[in-house]
């Protein structure tokens, strides 16, 4: 009975639509998709609005990683990271962390 409770608030919670940011932008998706964590192989799967802010943090990590340090694209990640945070704490535990 638990279980399935448990199971009933999750599906509540990732159908509900989340407002991405006033200073998001990035591409925004209409689909959400499965992510599969490239390091540990574990898998949550996102809404529209998730996996658009995980694409973009995922794409500054690259541009950053590549050397192009610019501020603003290093605050927009920690923002989005925040974001990540609040809003699905679990699934940036699986694919962030």
């Amino acid at each position: 009975m638990v279980d399935t409770l448990l199971i009933h608030y999750k599906i509540n919670i990732m159908s509900t639509k989340t407002k991405l940011p006033s200073w998001f932008n990035g591409q925004c998706y209409t689909h959400g998709s499965e992510v599969t964590n490239r390091y540990s192989g574990e898998s949550y799967k996102l809404t529209a609005e998730e996996l658009s802010m995980y694409d973009f943090i995922v794409g500054a990590e690259l541009v950053l990683s590549m050397g192009l340090n610019n501020e603003k694209m290093i605050k927009d990640m920690r923002k989005g990271l925040d974001w990540f945070r609040t809003h699905n704490a679990e699934a940036y535990m699986v694919l962030l962390d």
